[in-house]
């Protein structure tokens, strides 16, 4: 989605707008909307494609509500609008299709290997990874950047997550394949059910090499510690091993990649803010940080309500799916000051953009760590970058992403 600060005038109507059409987020800023709904409709009721109502909040302090609240507001059945009215075959099975408890004994032990102690460990290799990634830059001409960090998350992640180099490209390939099957970068079938279904097929068998590789080779890596894990008293079936190494690349393939591309669309643009910068690196973790709140690259996080509840006036039933728009919640006027500005002296900036509450993002610290080696890197051999052509938004309901970002590189 086309990030831009909406007229201060436009008050675009919600009514027979369908808030789960990708083809509605491929281009045109969708803030002004979230903006009339936050200040007029902050709990909005529709029905998603297959005919299934859900409840849409806006509101930063619904949705902050919302996503913390586990307890009435449950992960098991589907996290994203995909899963409105069908539910999700992996409920119950996988960290990010759990709640507390369940969720907290698979949690705790990759927090050892994810969290920040951990991550610290791996500085030094991450960083090495990082470089040799965006080295291709170092000659100046014209990249796609969009193409080039895609890579970014398996960059940072591959090696902790024990899955050989060698596979990291295509498995970074069927993860998006996966995110946005309908995406014409992606689309390898004749619906998006057939795409999806096929990025399922090649991301699993990767998995299957990536797992029979580390059960060789056992290390102090994801995979072995899920290996060993027996969160329910009894070790995990290979199939839920798997199903976990997805969620983790999703988690990681959905954020990093399109914080880092958006982030560097706005240095482009605004020389003022890449100088500022350039002068003091100390910025760079201010720069991550906004970064990730501008980009939003989770457009909403989807639950199904376990009780009643009112909220805003609306009657929340039991049942009910309820979708929280963090993109919208990340714009909130009555937490955010000049929410559509790239601003990097905000005092607090505690934007959703890594969820919040017993899903907080596990690779949080990863991400901003191997963010900040980017635009370190960037800020180190490159003097300025332009964009030389439009980007290519992601077709996603879900994802804010960019699948093509032409600029030029001056070295320096």
């Amino acid at each position: 989605m086309e990030i831009t600060a909406p007229d201060p005038l436009l008050r675009p109507s919600p009514a027979g707008v369908d808030l789960a059409d990708p083809g509605l987020y491929r281009g045109a800023c969708q803030h002004a909307l979230w903006r009339t709904m936050r200040e007029h409709a902050p709990v909005h009721w529709q029905s998603a494609p297959n005919g299934t109502g859900f409840w849409s909040v806006t509101r930063y302090a619904d949705c902050d509500r919302i996503l913390r609240d586990h307890q009435n507001y449950s992960s098991v059945d589907g996290t994203i609008l995909a899963s409105v009215g069908i539910g999700d075959p992996a409920g119950g099975l996988t960290i990010t299709l759990m709640d507390p408890p369940e969720h907290t004994a698979i949690r705790k032990p990759a927090m050892r290997l994810l969290g920040g102690s951990g991550v610290r460990r791996r500085l030094e290799l991450i960083r090495a990874r990082v470089d040799e990634l965006l080295s291709p830059l170092a000659g100046g001409g014209e990249h796609d950047f969009a193409g080039l960090v895609r890579l970014l998350p398996m960059t940072m992640f591959g090696d902790m997550m024990g899955v050989p180099k060698p596979l990291w490209p295509q498995i970074a390939h069927w993860a998006h394949a996966s995110i946005a099957p309908e995406d014409p970068e992606f689309r390898t079938g004749n619906s998006p059910a057939e795409s999806m279904r096929n990025a399922h097929h090649s991301l699993f068998e990767l998995f299957t090499e990536a797992l029979r590789h580390s059960r060789r080779n056992p290390g102090d890596d994801l995979l072995t510690i899920l290996s060993a894990m027996e969160p329910a008293g009894q070790p995990m079936s290979e199939w839920q091993i798997l199903l976990n190494c997805y969620s983790y690349i999703l988690g990681a393939h959905s954020t990093t990649p399109h914080v880092a591309a958006h982030t560097l669309s706005v240095l482009a643009r605004r020389e003022d803010l890449w100088d500022a910068v350039a002068a003091d690196r100390s910025l760079i973790p201010a720069l991550v940080d906004e970064g990730a709140r501008w980009t939003s690259p989770t457009h909403h996080l989807v639950r199904r309500a376990d009780a009643e509840a009112e909220l805003d006036g609306a009657t929340i039933k039991a049942g009910d799916w309820v979708c929280a728009w963090v993109a919208s919640a990340n714009r909130d006027e009555e937490v955010f000051a000049d929410p559509y500005a790239f601003r990097l002296d905000r005092e607090r900036n505690p934007h959703l953009s890594f969820g919040v509450g017993a899903h907080f993002c596990i690779g949080t610290h990863l991400s901003k760590a191997g963010l900040t080696m980017a635009f370190e890197w960037l800020f180190t051999h490159v003097r300025r970058v332009e964009p030389t052509g439009v980007p290519t938004h992601l077709l996603s309901n879900w994802i804010n992403g960019l699948t093509r970002m032409p600029v030029a590189v001056h070295p320096g």
